[in-house]
């Protein structure tokens, strides 16, 4: 890993033109989890709001059309979904024990995520908050603002091989 910068991973995942590409978290992460546990002097951390932004603006420049959502839950939705996990044995895979050791500090995770969502919204790619403590409406918001943003770029559908069959190369 110290041997690419921290949006290596990130660069190599961008979808190529036509396609598209979804992320959990990606470069937001080495603005998070580093401030709040101290991996890196903030010195080094800090610049990363300005270097995302850049990277974000790269990618709209260059036709990428980048939607990046917030799912916000509240802490007492979030400590009621891990004791789901807990208590249902068919959600068992989804329960991992770092996770209770993350919320103690919930806190300090809200202040990162607030630096986040302030400094790394821009023109060229803002954040949506998306209200995350029901399902069934989180899902409906991001669908209908995917549906928006696809309308809004008016797709095509690529040729077919029949299409090529009318074109002649002189």
């Amino acid at each position: 890993e110290l041997a690419h910068d921290y949006l290596w991973r990130v660069h190599q995942a961008v979808p190529k033109k036509g396609f598209i590409g979804v992320f959990n978290r990606s470069q937001y992460e080495d603005l998070l989890i580093v401030r709040v546990h101290n991996l890196v002097p903030k010195a080094i951390w800090s610049k990363r709001f300005d270097q995302i932004n850049d990277f974000e603006r790269l990618l709209t420049e260059s036709g990428t059309t980048v939607v990046k959502c917030f799912l916000h839950i509240d802490k007492e939705t979030q400590r009621r979904r891990l004791q789901d996990r807990i208590d249902n044995p068919e959600d068992h895979w989804k329960f991992n024990p770092v996770d209770l050791e993350e919320r103690k500090i919930w806190d300090e995770y809200q202040l990162a995520y607030d630096d986040v969502i302030t400094k790394c919204n821009t023109a060229h790619a803002p954040w949506y908050i998306v209200p995350s403590n029901r399902k069934w409406y989180r899902n409906l918001v991001v669908s209908n603002l995917l549906r928006n943003k696809l309308e809004e770029l008016k797709p095509n559908y690529p040729l077919s091989e029949k299409s090529f069959e009318s074109l002649v190369v002189e």
